[in-house]
């Protein structure tokens, strides 16, 4: 590959940087720009109505900076704009729209026009600063470029003065667009000449955005440069620093994040990551990277699906199935390891949480492979789970715990589990919960309406000697035949295993284990045993509302797969 063509990132010299040693405790100010920055990235740019329900969305999710659009660019933004401002309570009084305009007379006049009436509302003005841009696309000097940021602000400050009235709560942004290859110096002499005209000070804040236009470096230099910034600017205390990753080299996310330990003061981007090329820094998975580590990020989550459909319909794309946080796979596993490790982590919780005496809610979330429990975004714990070719026994043991309060044994999970291996072995692909279930009746339980095996349990009675032997009269039909079969012994399994004899049937106990399915005086009990049946071990499952049947029900079960 010709990489003859292509140069080394400039670093930082920053010997003390201290960001490596910041954590982020508190959530930033977040602005989403889906409306401007992530609908001028579609292929069928947003409708009116699907402009709204994704305003609407972005309201119902807490977002207090909101970048609607970029008015001067046509109709339909300058029209949506106007919308949103003129319907009464359609933006909340504690939110602040953004426009975005570029520094062009006619077009900030435009954009100033269009935010008339408007409550709280800032103006976002942005040039390109970058060498590539200044010898290229504007062949102009440093200070060309610096001059056309201070008209640019002058005249969004002229504008506002002459069409905005006091019931606007007015705001300002510049952005050094390609702050990523614009020179630190230059980009902290632009910025200085903005902040001269608009003169921030109490009561008079400045966004200023440092935008990764194209991610060309590591988070790390990201940082570098945030912190060099953060340092060297004047008025700090009156500034907003906000940073605008994008994700060309797929690390958005942790360009923000060590841009906020770095000094920023806001992030803005789109949920789920949508933008130009490979889209702006997603806000959802910086959200809930700081909610798994126990910080509040200040937006709702908590139905992470309807905020999906939502993003889905609006951008008439689709969310891939392994997008952090929101994906359809992001809380399954098909490997068999970390299914018996996420079983045992549920298992874990809900016993601490009895020995506690509180629910699992009021722990702390520790579960193999899971960060965050899945019901804190709205999902459920049912596709956690699933089993394919790739799964073991825990897998398949969690299913039917978790849908049919069947706890089994480790052996029988084994057993079991070989069971659903060789079906997904010879059909391929995904086996689900109902699938699974059907499979294990057909193995385990007996079917009143297709019955199969050579003995069917249909009543029985045990009494107890003085000597504490018991003997254990039983009704079935055996192969086919009405019987009545007999037995001894110390306890009625041991009795049934003697009654079995008389029909050749030689069975050994090996394990036995019992739990209730419910609570209450209906309660059914799960009886599982494992037998030896001549020269095959096998386990049987006995499920009734008395443990004495459960149990019998259970040798039944192994008997019969014996000789199926």
């Amino acid at each position: 590959m010709p990489v003859h063509k292509y140069g080394r990132y400039e670093q930082v010299d920053l010997p003390d940087r201290t960001w490596p040693d910041k954590r982020i405790t508190v959530a930033p100010r977040w602005l989403s720009t889906d409306l401007r920055d992530g609908n001028q990235a579609l292929i069928d740019p947003m409708s009116p109505e699907r402009k709204r329900r994704m305003f609407d969305q972005l309201v119902k999710m807490g977002y207090k900076e909101i970048e609607v659009g970029f008015p001067a660019s046509g109709q339909t933004d300058f029209d949506f704009v106007r919308s949103i401002i003129e319907e009464e309570g359609a933006i909340p009084e504690d939110v602040t729209i953004s426009v975005l305009t570029q520094a062009r007379e006619d077009l900030i006049e435009r954009t100033v026009e269009s935010l008339k009436g408007a409550r709280r509302a800032t103006v976002h003005l942005y040039n390109a600063t970058a060498p590539l841009f200044r010898r290229v696309v504007f062949r102009a000097s440093r200070d060309e470029i610096k001059q056309i940021a201070v008209d640019g602000t002058r005249l969004v400050m002229e504008y506002a003065e002459k069409l905005l009235g006091d019931e606007t709560e007015f705001g300002y942004q510049y952005s050094p667009e390609i702050f990523t290859d614009t020179e630190l110096d230059f980009a902290l002499e632009v910025c200085e000449a903005v902040m001269d005209v608009w003169q921030p000070g109490p009561d008079r804040e400045i966004i200023l955005n440092l935008p990764a236009t194209v991610e060309r470096s590591t988070p790390s230099t990201h940082a570098d440069r945030f912190e060099w910034m953060h340092r060297n600017l004047s008025r700090r205390e009156y500034v907003c620093l906000s940073a605008h990753p994008h994700n060309d080299r797929g690390t958005a996310v942790a360009a923000a994040e060590l841009a906020l330990m770095a000094g920023a003061d806001r992030v803005e981007g789109c949920l789920f990551g949508q933008g130009e090329r490979t889209g702006n820094v997603d806000l959802v998975t910086l959200g809930m990277n700081l909610f798994s580590q126990g910080i509040d990020p200040q937006i709702d989550f908590s139905d992470i699906d309807e905020i999906r459909r939502t993003w889905e319909y609006c951008n008439q794309m689709e969310v891939h199935p392994r997008h952090p946080y929101v994906g359809d796979l992001v809380y399954t596993s098909f490997s068999g390891s970390h299914q018996d490790a996420i079983k045992k982590g549920f298992e874990a919780m809900e016993a601490e949480a009895k020995a506690r005496g509180v629910t699992v809610d009021d722990l702390q979330w520790a579960v193999p492979y899971l960060p965050i429990d899945p019901k804190d975004v709205g999902r459920s714990y049912e596709a956690v789970i699933r089993v394919n070719s790739q799964s073991g026994k825990g897998g398949v043991a969690y299913v039917l715990k978790n849908d049919h309060k069947l706890d089994l044994p480790r052996r029988m999970q084994i057993e079991f589990s070989k069971i659903i291996q060789a079906k997904t072995d010879a059909e391929g692909g995904e086996i689900t919960p109902k699938e699974i279930w059907e499979i294990f009746q057909d193995e385990y339980l007996p079917n009143p309406q297709n019955p199969w095996g050579r003995i069917q349990l249909k009543a029985g009675q045990s009494t107890t000697d003085t000597d504490g032997v018991d003997t254990l009269t039983v009704e079935a039909t055996v192969d086919g035949e009405d019987t009545v079969l007999t037995g001894t012994g110390n306890g009625p399994i041991s009795a049934f295993f003697d009654a079995l004899h008389s029909l050749g049937i030689d069975v050994r106990l090996l394990d036995y284990q019992e739990h209730t399915l419910s609570e209450g005086a209906s309660a059914q009990a799960a009886s599982y045993i494992e037998c030896a049946i001549g020269d095959k071990v096998l386990w049987g499952v006995g499920i009734d509302a008395n443990t004495t049947r459960a149990s019998l029900k259970a040798v039944v079960s192994a008997v019969n797969r014996a000789a199926r």
